[in-house]
């Protein structure tokens, strides 16, 4: 492989994270090469030592190095409370704002019919069996309010009720410290609609 087609190969490696674009890719590409080639020897072990050793925990399924997450294995945790999440970021945010002190399921995704991605794809079966299993009281769907997100949430708790299992979405509304005349109309709309 010419050097060239290195710097190519790196370049279109860097495209595939998330909302990057080839000025972009070109920018880190260069900056790593002239600039800091310690610190992309460092990535290129740290990217190499995750797909390696990370996994999904058995439980949940957000990444971690073992079996069962740090997270489900902590007994300070209310376990009859079980929030579902897409993604192991959207996990951290939960964690994030402290407020939470129940165990999580991540999905992985979201239902997606026009990518092919139904609810097997999503592993609901194992949420269902987990959501069951006589420890868990309430079920929070945490997944986004996207039409994906909520068509996801909507089939979990027409999944869960079928089961007898009490779920929950989360709240939506006008954002602390906001002004109505800069929210969105739709976000006016679900907060109306949502008021306590």
């Amino acid at each position: 492989m010419s050097d060239a087609q290195s710097l190519d190969a790196l370049i279109q490696a860097l495209r595939k994270l998330p909302g990057v674009g080839v000025k972009s890719a070109q920018r880190m590409a260069f900056h790593l090469l002239q600039h800091d080639r310690g610190g992309a020897q460092t990535l290129s072990r740290a990217l190499q030592a995750a797909t390696l050793q990370v996994q999904h925990c058995e439980r949940c399924h957000t990444f971690t190095e073992d079996h069962v997450c740090s997270t489900c294995l902590d007994t300070k945790r209310d376990a009859t409370l079980l929030c579902v999440v897409e993604t192991p970021a959207d996990q951290s945010a939960m964690e994030r704002t402290g407020a939470y002190k129940g165990l999580y399921f991540v999905l992985m995704g979201k239902l997606s019919p026009l990518d092919g991605i139904g609810p097997n794809d999503l592993g609901l079966k194992k949420l269902f069996d987990r959501a069951c299993d006589s420890t868990v009281r309430e079920v929070i769907l945490a997944t986004n309010f996207t039409a994906e997100g909520e068509a996801t949430a909507h089939v979990i708790a027409e999944g869960l009720k079928t089961r007898g299992i009490k779920s929950t979405r989360l709240a939506r509304g006008v954002p602390a410290g906001s002004e109505l005349e800069y929210v969105d109309l739709g976000t006016i709309a679900h907060a109306l609609v949502d008021r306590r």
